[in-house]
């Protein structure tokens, strides 16, 4: 079983994140009988379900509706959102995703101004959903560039949980089902970027974790933006058929031997650079 599905339900975006790679591709949400059809083909294949990949799940009118027909059909819902649009996000805590993450660094990659109304917005909203037993992660992964609101994010947080908070690995826990969490920014995988040196390469693509585009397309790992290793189209093949096909194997049985043997994945900074990965 792969732990992790990254399920783009929509590329569009309303932000403009100056650290994000943006999406070329043709701009579309899934309606709910592909929703339906391309978890059908996952439904008992995959735990995990991440709304996500590119785009802004809060914008899919559908979004409450997935959620329930995903923990229907035995997944966990997951969200990643930039938390812009947590206002009018109700429905979203009825729907009871198991987990929501919002990315706080995107309020300083959009230049944006008035933190307070952001912020707000946010922990309002997280503390709702806590109170509903929803995980909900704060996600600073800004360290190294794009950090320099973090202390007067904190201090507008620490008004509404007030510190101590208690420390963690990645971070801290603000309070029952509230997590603070930081990550360095990374590049995205570029296929116009020079090649990283491969000393030990190794990811958990098509190991633990597998995407899924709006049009169906299925791309061996969350970062493969513009999908550029198509392994198959899942609403047109199985999801066994496509991780069986020799481009997949490839991939995996490179990894094992610690080596990239596509030309994206040696140009990937998230497992190049930081080197979170071990094996």
């Amino acid at each position: 079983m792969i732990t992790r599905c990254y399920l783009e339900i929509t590329n569009i975006c309303n932000l403009d994140c100056l650290f994000c790679p943006k999406t070329e591709r043709v701009k579309r949400s899934l309606s709910p009988d592909e929703f339906d059809r391309l978890t059908a083909r996952l439904q008992g294949r995959v735990k995990f379900l991440y709304f996500h990949l590119m785009g802004e799940p809060l914008l899919h009118a559908h979004l409450p509706h997935f959620i329930v027909m995903a923990r229907d059909r035995g997944f966990v819902p997951v969200l990643t959102t930039n938390g812009t649009l947590l206002s009018r996000a109700q429905a979203v805590i009825e729907a009871l995703p198991h987990k929501i993450q919002i990315s706080l660094h995107s309020h300083e990659g959009n230049g944006k101004d008035n933190p307070e109304q952001y912020i707000g917005d946010v922990m309002h909203f997280a503390t709702g959903a806590a109170s509903r037993g929803i995980i909900v992660v704060l996600r600073l992964w800004n360290q190294g560039g794009y950090d320099s609101c973090n202390e007067r994010l904190l201090e507008l947080m620490s008004g509404y949980i007030p510190r101590p908070w208690t420390e963690r690995y990645d971070g801290w826990r603000l309070a029952d089902n509230i997590y603070l969490e930081y990550d360095h920014i990374f590049e995205w995988p570029d296929s116009n970027r020079e090649e990283y040196p491969q000393e030990e390469a190794f990811c958990y693509a098509l190991r633990n974790q597998v995407g899924v585009l709006v049009d169906g397309t299925v791309v061996p790992c969350c970062l493969d933006h513009a999908g550029a290793v198509p392994l198959g189209n899942l609403f047109e093949q199985p999801l066994e058929e496509i991780l069986d096909s020799s481009r997949a194997r490839a991939i995996y049985d490179g990894f094992t031997r610690h080596e990239a043997v596509e030309p994206l994945c040696r140009r990937c900074g998230y497992m190049s650079v930081t080197k979170r990965f071990r094996k």
